[in-house]
């Protein structure tokens, strides 16, 4: 399973001279005022009538689903066959998803345009608002040259590529899913990554790889509470079952991700170190989600993780070392760089300044505090109690709430702004520097605004006209084989939003319903959605723009959605392979509470 491969690495940033890069910045904006001034013309035109989902417009299942798929179809077709640019696809993409849902779905325009607004005004916050930051803090890093530090400090740690991978990738990628979770382990490892000698598209590829287990139990555990929520079910019980269902997979990508990046033979040489790392952070994060429940069993797993690694580290090493670009370098002499201990803490204080934010801000007494003081919700007119999902997707008719949460303080790209600020003026830059660096930054990213603002526009188009639910019900007529077809609906969902959470949002309740009408447990269906949704992430549009924007590989999406689909897809079918075995074969039934 070969990587891919790419060009040099990122290059340092260069100050901003020309006065027009400032009028580069507002495409991103510029979307979402084009679609709310579409949605506001509607609006004045049409009333505020309910509107109920209809999930078989075209009189049959089959070729409903096939038309609520196509823009999904035409924005991956377009990444990974023609391989047109991501703005471009996702463009393309939107515009289909508006077409699919007036015309063939007749759902409102007033309402189609409005729910792409919302959309996009989420893609552009949060999401954008936790990429820019960390691509600013990388830029200020290779600004001072501290980044280089930081690149012969781990060399310290150890020379050998697939080691660095599981710590870096793997182990530190799960502590910041952990906290904040978002596109923020692939935008930082992706940067560590390449400064080690990774080229750009595989330093992106194999952070999404990784960032597979740690998902569910994100973002201190929002995708689980989340699917509570939804589903009525208890939070223990859910993380219990989710935790059982991930541990052998926590232990398995270890081994995947060093397969995927050198070879089964080169995996075999580091397999003492790949045991290590997957078994202790499958053990600790599945002790801690049945024990303590979802909020801090990525952060336990993944510091256990780390502090075993680097410990083993003293006292073995394979037989072969191999470099980032898979060449044996066993015989050469290896160089210990030796620095200032004041200089490597210089290098590692920005990221660890990051860290103590992150993590803070994550805590959910301060959290609670700042979003009672600063936090605005702004209620989406014309679309808030309209859209209305109907049975069988939900019990009872229910309508769909759009309230856009504008948490400027608590939003976790605010913590990593604000580390980006503390650690620039700790590395001794002053206010015209860190201006000047944070508008190249944010030059640099203008496509990826559009891009995602855009992608995250279709995810909402498909939530509020039901193209989900109609893909969704297509699983769910699978009958005996729903256990395998229910956990690719998990998959499904997050692979077209980009967030487990809200694969969870929109899939929880159909998983509970089908599930009491074949006689599975509502529990493991429900935590299956989120497992099979975590392999999903890896192949999310806006995950991966966020993996080639934060290694300056944009423009090169198709490249990592053809290379990541096969593993995303094979992962997911394990999962689904083995919710099934634990539904109806013992002794597997006795795994998890029925």
């Amino acid at each position: 399973m070969p990587s891919p491969t790419s060009s040099t690495a990122r290059p340092a940033p260069a100050p901003v001279n020309h006065p027009s890069a400032v009028s580069l910045i507002p495409f991103g904006a510029a979307t979402v005022a084009v679609l709310a001034a579409v949605a506001w013309l509607f609006a004045t035109n049409e009333s505020g009538a309910k509107w109920a989902q209809g999930y078989n417009p075209a009189g049959t299942w089959q070729l409903s689903t096939a038309i609520a798929a196509l823009p999904i179809l035409v924005l991956l077709g377009a990444l990974a066959v023609l391989r047109v640019k991501a703005h471009i696809a996702a463009l393309a993409g939107l515009l289909t998803a508006l077409l699919v849902a007036i015309l063939i779905f007749h759902m409102p325009a007033r309402l189609a345009f409005t729910a792409a607004s919302y959309g996009a005004g989420y893609g552009l916050f949060p999401i954008c608002w936790i990429v820019l930051p960390v691509i600013f803090l990388y830029d200020l890093t290779v600004h001072t040259g501290l980044f280089v530090t930081l690149q012969q400090s781990l060399a310290n740690i150890t020379p050998d590529s697939r080691l660095q991978l599981l710590l870096i990738a793997f182990a530190l990628g799960a502590f910041f899913e952990g906290t904040c979770g978002f596109g923020t382990p692939v935008a930082v490892c992706g940067a560590i990554l390449i400064s080690l000698g990774f080229r750009p598209l595989q330093a992106a590829s194999l952070a999404l790889l990784a960032d597979t287990a740690p998902v569910a139990f994100g973002g201190l555990g929002i995708p689980i509470v989340a699917l509570h929520g939804v589903t009525g079910l208890d939070t223990f019980a859910l993380s219990k079952t989710i935790a059982v269902l991930l541990a052998p997979f926590c232990a398995l990508i270890p081994f995947w991700l060093i397969w995927a990046f050198a070879g089964f033979t080169a995996m075999l040489e580091v397999w003492p170190a790949a045991l290590l790392a997957g078994v202790t952070f499958a053990l600790v994060q599945c002790l801690v989600g049945i024990l303590a429940g979802p909020s801090l069993a990525d952060i336990a797993a993944s510091t256990a993780t780390i502090v075993a690694l680097v410990v083993f580290l003293r006292f073995w090493r394979p037989r072969r070392t191999l470099n980032a670009t898979g060449d044996d370098i066993t015989q050469l002499t290896h160089q210990r760089f030796e620095h200032d201990p004041r200089r490597i803490f210089h290098a590692w204080l920005p990221w660890l300044v990051l860290s103590i934010l992150v993590f803070a801000w994550g805590v959910p007494a301060l959290s609670s505090w700042m979003d009672a003081h600063t936090t605005i919700k702004l209620v989406i007119p014309g679309l808030n109690q309209i859209v209305q999902r109907v049975p069988p997707v939900v019990p009872q008719p229910t309508a769909e709430t759009a309230v856009f949460t504008f948490n400027w303080l608590t939003a976790t790209g605010t913590s990593i702004f604000i580390a980006s600020i503390l650690a620039g003026l700790l590395m001794g830059l002053g206010p015209r520097s860190l201006s000047t660096l944070f508008v190249h930054t944010l030059v640099n990213i203008r496509f990826t605004l559009v891009t995602i603002a855009a992608m995250l526009a279709i995810g909402y188009i498909t939530r509020y006209c039901g193209l989900d639910a109609t893909m969704g019900l297509a699983f769910a007529r699978t009958g005996a084989l729903y256990p395998f077809f229910g956990t690719l609906v998990g998959w499904l969902g997050t692979a077209s939003t980009g967030s487990d959470t809200s694969s969870n949002v929109l899939f929880g309740s159909l998983q509970t319903m089908t599930a009491h009408q074949l006689g599975i447990s509502p529990v493991l269906m429900a935590s299956a959605n989120t497992s099979g949704g975590v392999m999903g992430k890896m192949v999310a549009a806006p995950s991966i723009v966020v993996a080639t924007t934060a290694t300056q590989t944009y423009g090169q999406e198709g490249t990592i959605l053809r290379w990541v689909l096969g593993h995303s897809l094979a992962l997911a079918a394990l999962v689904g392979i083995l919710v099934y075995l634990i539904a109806y074969v013992p002794p597997f039934t006795g795994l998890v509470a029925h």
